[in-house]
């Protein structure tokens, strides 16, 4: 088996100073006529926590791939850690960390053997392994489950120790692919106290991708992505205070009508989403007591909030998130070629 280069040393990553870690322009990915990315341009920034925000089949596998080395793009260019993601693969790879959707650990083999397997595959010194492999185990929280077998973890402890093994040979960007998806709110909330706890022991710079609105808030910045297409970026308040206004959303037994008379009596934009109507109004909580006096649809009830992030979702798309993954799971049952990339 063929191992790769020597990792740089965490020392000597600290000397490498870059003006991004992550420099992408328009970058696109095309599977015979699907279209799965269109054109992104980002730039993160060494240290940056990033985000994609987006439904499932939005884009957001196909680019981290493509930023990885597994998906050679069809058009533009990307450099991870100074490095061209085509002509600089060996590079790029020495200097990232990937956790995957799914689990790639070998359940019969225990945690220690796990990571030792990959910090032989990508050339740690071997007088560094014991030290690291323990660091990253105790960061983590597992270093006392290190002669256990993986096949005995639960799902959040896998991941917990996915991350560790990205970590181990001291990369400068860490890719998270969707790094809670499956895990219950307790595990999730546990595992995002790991990252956040990494991020002040490391020297790193992580990307990841989500479609949990409450994952995307930890983030520096997010881009929202839909259809293959980066359709709004910037901090996670900037793009909720973009709004600028409450979203309000009712119920009632004609929702149809209650959208025409919203447009024809009060000049607002209404849209159906998961069986009751929303819009967005200034000083939302004012606003209802003229909606019950004048809205001649009787209404079961009503709930006002502050912008959220599907709200920006919804701002820019006309649909939330789940609606979107609604669609595109709906396009995949009908296309056999979208099934055959859903996971890209």
């Amino acid at each position: 088996m063929s191992k790769m280069p020597a990792p740089p040393t965490k020392a000597s990553t600290l000397t490498e100073q870059l003006d991004t870690a992550v420099e992408v322009v328009n970058l696109k990915k095309n599977y015979g006529n699907l279209a799965a990315v269109q054109g992104i341009s980002i730039s993160v920034a060494p240290g940056e926590t990033f985000g994609f925000l987006g439904p499932n089949g939005a884009g957001k596998s196909t680019t981290i791939n493509m930023l990885c080395t597994l998906v050679v793009p069809s058009s533009g260019t990307a450099h991870v850690a100074g490095f061209d993601v085509v002509k600089d693969r060996t590079e790029v790879r020495r200097r990232i960390g990937l956790v995957f959707q799914d689990t790639t650990l070998d359940d019969y083999l225990t945690a220690e053997e796990n990571l030792r397997f990959h910090a032989d595959l990508y050339g740690v010194p071997r007088h560094q392994v014991r030290s690291r492999l323990e660091q990253v185990m105790q960061m983590v929280g597992l270093w006392e489950r290190r002669k256990h077998e993986v096949k005995t973890f639960s799902g959040g402890m896998k991941r917990r120790l996915e991350i560790a093994r990205g970590l181990l040979h001291a990369p400068r960007v860490l890719f998270l692919d969707e790094p809670t998806v499956g895990l219950d709110p307790q595990t999730r909330s546990h595992i995002w106290n790991y990252i956040h706890e990494l991020r002040k022991q490391e020297d790193i710079t992580i990307f990841l991708t989500t479609h949990y609105m409450d994952e995307a808030e930890n983030c520096d910045r997010i881009a929202i992505i839909d259809n293959g297409t980066i359709v709004a970026l910037d901090t996670p308040e900037a793009l909720k205070g973009s709004i600028g206004k409450d979203r309000v959303e009712i119920h009632t037994d004609r929702n149809k009508d209650a959208i025409d008379t919203l447009k024809e009596h009060f000049g607002l934009d209404a849209t159906e989403s998961e069986g009751s109507v929303v819009f967005h109004v200034s000083s939302g909580e004012q606003f209802v007591p003229r909606l019950f006096a004048e809205l001649s649809i009787p209404i079961r009830s009503v709930r006002v909030a502050r912008p959220t992030l599907d709200d920006v979702f919804m701002n820019y798309t006309g649909r939330t998130i789940r609606d979107a993954e609604a669609s595109t799971t709906e396009r995949m049952a009908t296309n056999p070629w979208m099934r055959a990339r859903s996971r890209r």
